[in-house]
Formats: C-alpha cells, structure tokens, sequence
C-alpha cells in the first residue's frame, strides 16, 4: 500500500512540468493532530521557466526542484526521504494541502499551510534585556517520564536565534528562531523530521520548554546556561564482539550487484563502512562529508561502502527512495540494501553478527589496511553544530591518515 501510493504521487508529477508559481517566500506550517504548527520558510524562484524552491532552516537552503502542478493542484517531492506535498493553489496564491511522510508500516499525513508573502517564521518582540546566546544544558523529558541529556549551542543576531541541540547521538541539524520578550521559539523542516520548540527565558534559565515533533508525543525540556556544558556517555555504543577482529558481509547494493567486504577492491585498503538510512537526516549530512573524503582520498587508498537500513524491507521501496539520495548527493562509493529494516530488533544478528548491537544511525566504521576494524564512532554531529563539526573533521582525518601509514 505505502509502495503504490508514492507510486500514484511521482506518476502525477509528470503533468506540467514547466507550470510557474508565484515566486517569493512562504510561510509554512504543518498542523500536528493535537493543532501545534511546526513553521518554517520556503522560497520560491524562478530558474530555467521551472519553479524551484529552497526551504530555509537558518543557513541551510535544501534545493526542491521536484515541484509541479495540474490546473490548481501541486505536487512537490523532496529531494531525500519519502515526502512530498499535496497542494491546492488558493485565490491570494497561498498553498494548502497535505504533507506526506513515509514511516515502517503506514504514511503520515498532515495538513499543511504555505502563505504566500511571508518570510518570517516567528514575531519577535523588545528582547534587548534576553541574552541566548551560548551553550545550555539541557535535559529533555519524555511522555514517559524519563529523561534525556543534551546541549543547545545557540546564537543570537538581535531578535533572531539559530543553534542546534546536540544529544549523545546526534544533532538536530539547522534550527531558525526568534526570542519574543522572554519567550524562545525554534524550529526546522528537511523532509524527514519537523520539528519545534518553544520555551520561557529567564536569565540563566530556560524553563516550561515543549520539544514537538512530527506526531510524536511532545517532551517537555528545560535548560541551564553552561559554558563547560557536557554530554554524559549514555550511548550503548556498538563494539565489536568479544574474539571477532573482522566484517563479514556480502550484500546487492541498489543495483542489484552483490559487493562484499572481502572483495579484491578493498584488499589491503583503508575500509569506511557507513552504517546509514535514507530516512536519517544526520547519515544525509555524513554523506555528503564522506562523498568529499572519498574524493580526496579515493586515490591514496581509501574505500567507503554504505550499508543502508531502511524503513521496510520492501526491495522496490527502498530502492527508489536511496537512489533519490544517491543521486542528490552525487554518491558514488557502493551503496548496499540490507536485508533487514532498521526497526528490526534483530537488525545486528541479520547482518554484521560480528558486532554488539547497532544502537544509532549513522554509526562509521574503519578498517585497516590488514582488514580488521580499528575504530566503530556512533552518531554524528553535522555543519549545524559549529565547532563540534570542526572537532569531528579534525579526528576523521587524522584517523583516516593514521590507518593509511600502518
């Protein structure tokens, strides 16, 4: 059912292709079930007779060009990940729909609006008095009751905020926001993950905080401003199993080519092997680090394969939703399908039986040149982060160059 119905909405996107919108900013905002907007800004421009729009989240601009339109309805597909838009064209050109998503076992849809003329995302108001800008420490609480550490890295420009969060896992990638008063509003939008936060500021402290995302329930979040903020090592990071030293795996990659690690391309090579998903926003932000290391050290003896889990093990499915990410990013190290889903409780036995379990996407993996793994790093902290993302490059590279002169 998921597979035909993303079928049906590229089939419909042929009609028209050359069809013009108004260009200029919109204002969207996908209406959660419970009526919280998540808001954030599209542009849209002319380019070649075609309508293009770039999707703003503070200093990220995600190019859609897959957007066109039959009489008043309009089709935009995202770039990466299984989403779209489905649109009516209002009489002040306006567009209202749904946004489409697809998840493991169903597709989320949501109403959304996109308000023609604006380019702001949240009023702001007199904050001259609220100062935000800095590192916080975070603690996020779940609808369960249970918590969960992170840092906000936040910068303020007059009324604007930008920043992340970054979590023992992850990032949230690129944030856009603005301070009203006392009051902090943040969102992000990039095809997979929609997100919003809103929270009271008050000096030093952050307090009645609501971290909403796509239909999840929402957690409430409160923060302390730390220069020193930390993150504890929660993650059950993934090792290798006690008296294994190497990979073993053998799968097709999006072609239906079957590449395995003991291969004679990858014999007495520096190995990256990525663990990652089309899904996953953070592996979209590693890709695009590694496709530029594999340019740069392709030659001096470095490989990289990426072992993709997807949201089903439908083959035709996941297919076409890498080979959009494939192709966005330009990749051109092996790709390959796992014959597991990443919601698979048994994802690690089925494939890399050699390792504990895989607890976070993306998780890298290095190979030395004699084939045993030398380093596993799980997650991922991308552009959005600052100097995180400088100390991860610095620590890649140097790994990178110290397994090349063993």
């Amino acid at each position: 059912m998921l597979k035909s119905i993303f079928i049906s909405i590229g089939a419909v996107l042929v009609f028209n292709a050359n069809a013009q919108l108004k260009t200029g900013w919109y204002r969207a905002s996908i209406i959660r079930p419970d009526s919280v907007a998540i808001v954030f800004n599209a542009e849209a421009v002319l380019q070649n007779q075609k309508t293009v729009f770039y999707i703003r989240n503070a200093e990220e601009r995600l190019q859609v060009d897959a957007v066109k339109q039959r009489g008043d309805s309009v089709f935009i597909e995202m770039p990466f990940f299984e989403s779209s838009f489905k649109l009516k064209k209002l009489a002040n050109n306006s567009l209202q729909g749904s946004w489409l998503k697809g998840a493991s076992n169903r597709i989320i849809e949501m109403p959304v609006l996109f308000e023609y003329g604006n380019a702001s995302r949240f009023a702001a108001g007199d904050s001259e008095d609220v100062i935000i800008d800095g590192k916080w420490q975070v603690t996020f609480t779940r609808s369960n009751g249970t918590d969960r550490p992170a840092i906000a890295v936040l910068e303020q420009k007059g009324k604007t905020v930008t920043g992340t969060f970054l979590t023992p896992a992850g990032d949230y990638r690129y944030l856009e926001g603005a301070i009203n008063q006392n009051h902090l509003q943040l969102s992000c939008f990039d095809g997979a993950h929609a997100y919003y936060f809103s929270a009271t500021v008050s000096g030093r402290n952050i307090s009645n905080g609501k971290f909403y995302s796509t239909v999840s329930a929402p957690e409430t979040w409160k923060a302390v401003k730390n220069s020193n903020a930390s993150l504890p090592d929660t993650l059950q990071r993934t090792q290798l199993q006690e008296g294994e030293t190497k990979l073993n795996f053998r799968f097709k990659d999006v072609n239906g080519k079957t590449v395995s690690i003991n291969d004679a391309r990858f014999k007495n090579k520096v190995v990256i092997v990525q663990l990652m998903g089309s899904w996953c926003p953070n592996c979209m932000d590693e890709s695009r680090f590694l496709k530029t290391v594999y340019k740069a050290y392709k030659a001096k003896g470095v490989e990289i394969i990426a072992l993709a889990y997807e949201l089903t093990t439908d083959k035709i499915r996941s297919k076409a939703s890498l080979q959009k990410f494939i192709n966005r990013f330009a990749i051109t190290y092996p790709v390959l399908i796992a014959p597991a889903a990443v919601n698979d409780e048994q994802r690690t036995e089925k494939t890399l039986p050699q390792l504990t379990p895989i607890r976070s996407f993306p998780t890298t993996i290095f190979i030395g040149k004699d084939g045993t793994v030398k380093k596993i790093h799980s997650g991922f902290y991308g552009p959005g982060t600052g100097d995180y993302y400088q100390d991860f490059q610095t620590e890649f590279y140097q790994t990178i160059k110290k397994l090349l002169s063993q």
